[in-house]
């Protein structure tokens, strides 16, 4: 199976399988996981914060990060694309009572300060209190940076914010700009991490902050049921992840290029491979082409893709440079 529709789909490496086959357990909720504990001191030690917290999902991690930061009757600065916006069924604001307020992504998935300035809101009892900035990275596949992210802890500083970062693929961003993962963590007050994407483990994130910001969201954790018990098994997976999984990155990312310059010979596909950074690419279509009909004929074939006008591909360690020439081929076909 070719599986183009997120890097979510990737499958835990046999050495995952392993580590999760002989991990040392214990009950989480009460602290006693030694697996899951060593993992949240070394993501800490290794990201450039003071503690971290092991979550079911980026989903989760996002909501602990917004509801630790804001208040009931607080509100979030984002991106009119942001994942935390746009696709997290709008928890923030159902289970936090905390009120998004988007900002129109410019098109390299920046936001703009000048906009984001007039959309704070005044010292006033009639409205919403704005703590918080949350931006993400990578954006769409694009990746913010790393002179943009200084101004934007100047921005917070300047006026009196918190700064949170959705890093579900900050580990691409970090690929794509040849740094180490600390350069990106350094700009902001907390950061997720989502390992269950192109990292490959099977289930998890990482939320990190401050020892006092994890605290609370241990407890708004608790609260929402994400309390695990035996974790640790999945924690093995994560901590190999965030080890022997980054490597890999650098291949996706010339995967992405190599898919994104094949379909763009392609008729009726428009693609701009100098815009491919990471392992997402986006194609728009001619209208005389059924999208639709496509996808169930290359699922046939056992390849799958999302079908859509623009259409998403993401390549990750379950795509092989092999398997899109063999997807490029057979789609040629069809056309």
């Amino acid at each position: 199976m070719i599986d183009f529709r997120s890097d979510t789909v990737t499958k835990p490496t046999p050495a995952m399988r392993e580590a999760m086959a002989t991990a040392a357990v214990g009950d989480d909720v009460y602290g006693d996981d030694p697996t899951v504990n060593e993992l949240e001191t070394w993501a800490a030690q290794r990201h450039g914060f003071e503690a971290a917290l092991f979550t079911t999902s980026g989903t989760q991690a996002n909501l602990l990060a917004l509801m630790a930061h804001c208040e009931r009757g607080d509100e979030y600065l984002c991106g009119q694309q942001a994942h935390n916006y746009c696709y997290e069924a709008g928890g923030a604001a159902i289970l936090g009572s905390i009120q998004p307020q988007p900002i129109d992504n410019e098109k390299d998935g920046t936001l703009s300060f000048d906009k984001l300035q007039a959309a704070i809101k005044p010292d006033d009892f009639h409205f919403a209190r704005t703590k918080l900035l949350s931006l993400e990275n990578t954006i769409n596949g694009k990746v913010l940076p790393l002179s943009y992210l200084a101004e934007a802890r100047q921005f917070v500083d300047k006026n009196n914010l918190q700064l949170h970062l959705d890093g579900a693929r900050v580990y691409n961003a970090a690929t794509a700009l040849d740094v180490d993962i600390k350069e990106i963590a350094q700009y902001f007050d907390s950061m997720t991490i989502c390992l269950s994407k192109a990292l490959c483990a099977p289930i998890g994130s990482l939320l990190l902050g401050s020892k006092e910001f994890i605290y609370k969201a241990r407890r708004i954790r608790k609260m929402l049921g994400g309390g695990m018990r035996q974790a640790g098994i999945l924690a093995a997976a994560g901590k190999l992840a965030l080890t022997e999984q980054v490597p890999q990155l650098a291949t996706d990312h010339a995967n992405a290029k190599l898919l994104a310059q094949g379909l763009s010979q392609l008729d009726g596909f428009q693609v701009n491979s100098d815009l491919v950074q990471t392992n997402i690419v986006f194609a728009k279509l001619d209208s005389s082409i059924d999208i639709q009909n496509i996808a169930e004929q290359l699922k046939q074939d056992d390849i799958i893709i999302s079908p859509g006008n623009p259409i998403r591909f993401v390549t990750h360690k379950d795509v092989a440079q092999s398997d899109i020439e063999h997807f490029l081929t057979k789609l040629s076909a069809l056309l």
